[in-house]
């Protein structure tokens, strides 16, 4: 899903699923995404905005949990890509639905990425860990509450997949099982997610986030099949980095 949304100058695409969705014409038993049921913890998930929430909308993003109680994770490449450079002006609207956001707009303060993406847009590093600024006073994780992150979980996990379509007004969801793309980068196949979805949390049903859509093809070359990478020591080192700086 290497798709570039000139409109918003940001990399982002994707692909994911819903459980009892039905399957599309054909025969093809690959599930098909569904809007995702509003709640506390799909709040935590939401839509990066380019300048501002009057600004064009960009990728998923989701609140992970951490000793400062203030980061998101997302895919490297909806912040970062050879041709554009590193955006300076997202904003972070957890559980956007039909214009409205419940929760505000937060402000990203920090970007930590691997070098290995900064320096080679490396497919194996396309992960981000955003750190988003205070509003009112308050935190976004006590706000919201955050997603743990787990590493080396292997593959087969069944997760589910959410994330905003550029052109939809609702998050939409998924659950499936994850395949091995390689020895570094899982798949995950569902119909229905394309622009706007790169960055969306993978989260098992213990909750914790084990990918984002991302990594090979930027998350995929279709709306069928969505990629990311392996979350292993490379995302542990990232996140060491991002709650230490």
């Amino acid at each position: 899903m290497t798709l570039l949304t000139a409109a918003l100058a940001l990399a982002a695409l994707a692909t994911a699923c819903v459980p009892g969705a039905a399957a599309p014409a054909g025969g093809d038993s690959t599930p098909s995404a569904r809007t995702a049921p509003a709640g506390a913890a799909a709040d935590r998930i939401g839509t990066l905005f380019v300048g501002g929430p009057d600004g064009a909308r960009g990728c998923t993003a989701s609140v992970v949990s951490s000793p400062s109680r203030s980061l998101l994770v997302t895919a490297a490449h909806c912040v970062e890509s050879p041709l554009l450079g590193r955006r300076d002006d997202l904003v972070f609207a957890p559980g956007y639905r039909n214009g409205k956001l419940p929760h505000g707009s937060w402000p990203v303060e920090q970007v930590t990425l691997a070098p290995a993406w900064s320096e080679q847009a490396d497919p194996e590093y396309d992960v981000a860990f955003l750190t988003v600024g205070e509003v009112d006073g308050r935190r976004i994780e006590d706000v919201l509450g955050g997603f743990p992150l787990g590493t080396d979980r292997g593959f087969g996990l069944a997760v589910t997949v959410t994330g905003y379509p550029v052109g939809a007004e609702e998050p939409i969801t998924c659950t499936n099982r994850t395949g091995e793309q390689s020895p570094t980068q899982e798949s995950f196949d569902c119909h229905g997610y394309t622009d706007g979805t790169s960055g969306s949390p993978w989260l098992t049903e213990a909750g914790e986030v084990v990918g984002v859509v991302g990594g090979y093809q930027e998350g995929g070359a279709t709306e069928r099949t969505s990629y990311s990478i392996t979350f292993d020591h490379r995302v542990s080192e990232l996140y060491r980095r991002a709650t230490s700086a």
